[in-house]
């Protein structure tokens, strides 16, 4: 059955960058929407849109909870990872209304979700059924590159963030050559690298921090990152703070992803590596 699948989805990808972009911005509608497999309008929806029978009962059958990541198949499960859910990569295949209410069915590639957390990352495409209140289109100067996971950091030095206000939320790492250099210096990848110029710049962090105005009441809570220093240049450091270490973080302040801060040298202490 997984060949199977996979041959499906890959028509079904075909044209995936045609289609819209979503992001889930709630997680209500996952663990209480409608099935897919019981709404008459979504399978008019889908053999409206074009698709052959084989890739319908392919996306009927996907959209089952058991097929999901196991971060969300639960009820308890989802409540745990509801911020996260936010950051995956998702499509629509085709939208309709049913009682007033507009619904869309979304494919989430496995492909475009590398970068999830591992209990939140697909092994094979799977489908969601959600209510449009649910979603925030991504317009195509949004649109997420094609990025790693990011750059390894378990045998790093801890760094600890003592002055947080010295952060630089705006920063244009892209375009600072010194950093890059440091970057490759440290043996990162292109692709780390994207990565990591990406989640530096604070519109791609959780929406508790992803504004001065919503960061700035927070600030004293930067202290409680767990953080690991993953370059030097100039007056800087590149502080890497990962998901696995700071899932006890306020939610607000939760990473989803593997997050990156770039600070002045002074603002942070680093730990002697361990012998």
């Amino acid at each position: 059955m997984r060949s199977a699948h996979l041959l499906l989805s890959i028509g079904l990808a075909t044209g995936l960058f045609a289609q819209q972009q979503f992001r889930i911005v709630s997680n209500a509608g996952i663990g209480q929407g409608q099935k897919l497999s019981k709404s008459k309008a979504a399978h008019a929806c889908l053999h409206a849109s074009g698709l052959s029978s084989e890739q319908q009962d392919l996306v009927t059958r996907f959209s089952d909870p058991a097929y999901w990541p196991a971060g969300i198949r639960t009820d308890s499960a989802l409540a745990a990872n509801g911020p996260y859910v936010q950051n995956y990569t998702a499509f629509r295949l085709c939208s309709y209304k049913e009682d007033s209410v507009a619904h869309s069915v979304l494919m989430v590639p496995a492909s475009s979700n590398v970068h999830m957390p591992e209990d939140l990352r697909p092994l094979a495409d799977f489908y969601l059924l959600l209510p449009d209140s649910t979603l925030k289109e991504v317009k195509a100067t949004e649109t997420r590159p094609a990025i790693s996971r990011g750059p390894r950091w378990k045998n790093l030095r801890e760094a600890r963030i003592l002055k947080p206000d010295e952060l630089y939320a705006t920063y244009d790492l892209g375009s600072d050559s010194a950093g890059l250099e440091a970057l490759r210096k440290r043996g990162m990848s292109q692709a780390e690298i994207d990565a990591v110029v990406f989640r530096s710049h604070e519109r791609n962090w959780p929406d508790g921090i992803d504004s001065f105005d919503e960061r700035y009441p927070r600030l004293s809570d930067f202290k409680k990152y767990k953080a690991y220093l993953g370059a030097r240049w100039d007056d800087k450091v590149l502080l890497i703070v990962p998901v696995e270490k700071n899932k006890k973080m306020p939610v607000l302040l939760r990473p989803y992803v593997d997050l990156y801060f770039i600070y002045s040298t002074g603002a942070v202490e680093v730990k002697e590596k361990k012998k």
